[in-house]
């Protein structure tokens, strides 16, 4: 029988539907949580056996906080630490994100998981290595330097009939090893101490893994956030207004109580819920309970223009510099040729295909949380806060969400389920309707940027002006929402939202780029709260900054590719993506916009860069666009990639793909409205994202540079997108467009606009 090679693409496009189907044959066990019983002693960084266990069966489980989100980080780590032991991959066990076994190494975001907790975990694995070999070296009575390791058994060079495993030397015991550790989170160093590997004896490390959390996630035996059940377990659901900043000035209990299972009504300040026995329970008393909420104290912007205006003319409350050289206004004003051009990006959805859930179990004294947090032990020190516990009796156990891409750093809902919890006195869980996670959850806040640039008579660019004004994450890893409804208080204005991937990969004469993070959300708690969204800020500082090179690359007549490589200087790995994209994607020397073409059908092509937290990306995007409807058809994306040392290649390129794809939709259709009381996306019909049919052949180049550490594939590849598909666009029509998404009535509007003239100040 013939066999065929369909990809995960291929089929997904090609079928009318999917069909999964479960099977319940598992104990019904294996979806209850673990026991909530704190240990008696928490997990010290010095100790070797807060980080890693050998069993009898020579096996290795590592314990970590970074937890898996779908990015396919524990399999990476997981293959790091069986390349340092020299023991099978499928004996490396991860248990990850309990703060009750393992040690704080920051929070799981930034796409600097491999990039911080693997040296980490290298380092532990190196100082197990070293003290297995010493055992191994008394045990066999030779010296280390005669052992040899293959698969978990030492054995003596020359004399493979003298061998120990690892299982017999210490399977089942502790190491009692103290370690070096300095520093915290990410940043901590351990075991510097132990003589790690060089990578050029790594066989598992830059190999295509298959992904552990995979095969049962395809079954359905997988044990999601919103699988797990607790003995005695009720269920709870959070009423909250649908305006801004409202506090409930009555509650009729009396509307709740025909309905069967209601367990109690919950309040406390601004925070109001209820419990029941069962999930419908909860929902239809949400439902119908009668709140009369008081008139808001602060209001949303109107519209986009009021939004607009607020960006514009409000003192900002942190600024950020991060390239300032030479004197950009007298540049400017000796400049034979200027530009000006002012970018916007909107607010967006993180669009969670599955809303937030967690379980609460709280008792007097103590409490356990199940939840996806991207940071187990910020959201138990937060739950501690609101609780008024001591951190050692909360204990946070993650179990992984349906994507999250930052929306899981400020982690809601086990706030709402440990409030309701300690109400009750029995473990509840809470889960949020597509309507809350929508309109509540945290949101990627906009941008409004300008840029002004200036040329010599020469047509060389000599001056660059960048401003980025835009909000901070006021929730990330502040006072949340239930925190806050309960009377809680933020202590600052919010976590700066950054400024880069802002022209600074180039090099010019005279340049400024600066960011501005303005107040928002000073009053209380409003729909349009502010959080990292995947690559925070930098889609949308990307979208401007090479939307502008490709103006300027345009009006002097130059090929946008080559006009790029001018200005990149001494950066060998970006000049390196930039001309492998190209080539990959088959560029033809020319400048912007393509000859015009006469028939209903535009096609174009366009280029972008970036300098991710060291990787380096550049995205070619090919595009159609039907003139009569103004329908954006993004057709092949080509990525050339770089983020240093490859751990798993297959890993990185799905996680290119996934980049790419969320990359599009936000492009094209993504964009949070809202009136001045509320948000109006409320589900996928309003804000809706990308599907299968519109998703883009992906091409991806792949450079490793094993001299390297690792750095993350997570976000990267997401940061040009926008622009290179933008500057498509302009090549495909002549029409620049400086705000997303490109929606079809959006550049309908400009098509029969003609170009817009010249912004040459």
């Amino acid at each position: 029988m013939e066999r065929r090679q369909v990809s995960r693409r291929g089929f997904l496009k090609s079928t009318g539907g999917l069909v999964v189907s479960f099977s319940f044959s598992a104990p019904i066990s294996q979806l209850l949580a673990q026991s909530p019983d704190l240990p008696a002693v928490e997990p010290e960084a010095t100790q070797l056996d807060s980080w890693l266990a050998v069993a009898q069966d020579g096996s290795v489980t590592v314990f970590t906080s970074k937890v898996e989100l779908g990015t396919g980080i524990e399999t990476a780590l997981a293959q790091i630490v069986a390349d340092e032991l020299d023991v099978p991959f499928q004996k490396i066990q991860m248990d990850w994100g309990d703060t009750a076994k393992s040690v704080d190494q920051g929070m799981t975001v930034a796409s600097r998981t491999l990039e911080r907790a693997g040296p980490q975990l290298r380092q532990a694995a190196a100082a197990a290595r070293q003290q297995l070999l010493k055992l191994a070296a008394a045990r066999l009575e030779a010296s280390a330097e005669q052992l040899t390791v293959r698969d978990g058994v030492v054995s003596v060079a020359g004399n493979q009939a003298k061998k120990v495993s690892y299982g017999e030397l210490i399977g089942g015991k502790r190491f009692n090893l103290k370690i070096i550790a300095t520093g915290e989170g990410w940043d901590m160093k351990v075991a510097p101490e132990a003589r790690a590997k060089d990578p050029k004896e790594y066989k598992i490390v830059g190999t295509s893994v298959p992904r552990i959390d995979l095969p049962p996630k395809f079954t359905g035996e997988y044990t999601y956030i919103q699988d797990v059940r607790i003995p005695g377990m009720l269920h709870g659901r959070v009423v909250r207004p649908a305006v801004v900043n409202s506090k409930p000035s009555s509650i009729d209990e009396s509307s709740i109580r025909h309905i069967a299972g209601v367990v109690k009504l919950v309040q406390q300040e601004n925070f109001v819920g209820v419990v029941a026995e069962t999930e419908w329970a909860a929902i239809q008393a949400a439902r119908a309970l009668k709140v009369t909420w008081s008139p808001p104290a602060e209001k949303l912007p109107a519209n986009k223009d009021e939004l607009d205006a607020y960006l514009k003319n409000t003192k900002s409350v942190i600024d950020m510099n991060p390239v300032k050289k030479g004197n950009v206004d007298e540049a400017l004003s000796s400049a034979s040729r200027t530009f000006q051009a002012t970018y916007r990006w909107p607010f967006q959805l993180h669009g969670m295909l599955g809303p937030s859930c967690a379980v609460a179990d709280v008792r007097a004294d103590r409490a356990t949380v199940w939840t996806g947090t991207q940071a187990p032990f910020m959201t138990r020190d937060k739950l501690a806060t609101l609780l008024g516990l001591p951190k050692k009796n909360v204990r946070v156990i993650h179990k992984e969400a349906a994507g999250c891409y930052g929306r899981l750093e400020p982690d809601d809902v086990p706030e709402d389920a440990a409030l309701m919890s300690r109400a009750v006195g029995r473990p509840v869980r809470v889960q949020w309707m597509r309507e809350d996670e929508h309109g509540w959850s945290p949101k990627g806040p906009p941008h409004l940027i300008s840029v002004r640039a200036g040329v010599d008579s020469q047509g060389k660019v000599i001056v660059w002006d960048y401003l980025d004004r835009s909000f901070p994450w006021t929730d990330a890893r502040g006072v949340l929402l239930a925190s806050r409804q309960v009377g809680l208080k933020p202590a600052d204005p919010g976590f700066p939202n950054g400024a880069t991937s802002a022209g600074e990969v180039y090099q010019f004469a005279n340049q400024k780029i600066a960011a501005q993070n303005l107040p928002w959300q000073t009053a209380g708690p409003i729909p349009l709260r502010t959080c990292n969204l995947r690559s925070p800020g930098q889609p949308g500082r990307c979208f401007a900054s090479e939307g502008f090179m490709d103006e300027l690359a345009s009006a002097l007549g130059v090929d946008a590719v080559e006009f790029r490589q001018r200005y990149l200087g001494e950066n060998k790995r970006l000049r390196e993506v930039l001309v492998a994209a190209a080539q990959k994607a088959g560029w033809k020397e020319r400048p912007s916009p393509a000859p015009s073409s006469a028939g209903p059908k535009l096609a174009g092509r366009g280029v972008a860069i970036t300098d991710r937290a060291g990787a380096m990306v550049a995205a070619v995007a090919e595009v159609e666009v039907d003139k009569p409807t103004g329908k954006i058809a993004v057709k092949r994306i080509t990525i050339a990639h770089d983020c240093g040392r490859i751990v798993n290649p297959d890993g990185v390129k799905n996680q290119i793909d996934g980049n790419v794809i969320q990359g599009v939709s936000r492009t094209l259709f993504e964009e949070v409205q809202f009136d001045s009381t509320s948000v109006k996306s409320l589900d996928w019909k309003s804000y809706p994202i990308i599907s299968f049919q519109n998703v883009p052949s992906i091409e991806i180049v792949l450079i490793n540079r094993p001299e390297m550490e690792a750095l993350g594939a997570g976000e990267p590849s997401i940061v040009p997108v926008p622009a290179a598909i933008a500057n498509a666009v302009f090549d495909a029509t002549g029409v620049r467009f400086r705000e997303v998404p490109l929606t079809p009535e959006r550049v309908l509007s400009a098509l029969k606009s003609g170009p817009a003239p010249s912004q040459r100040a």
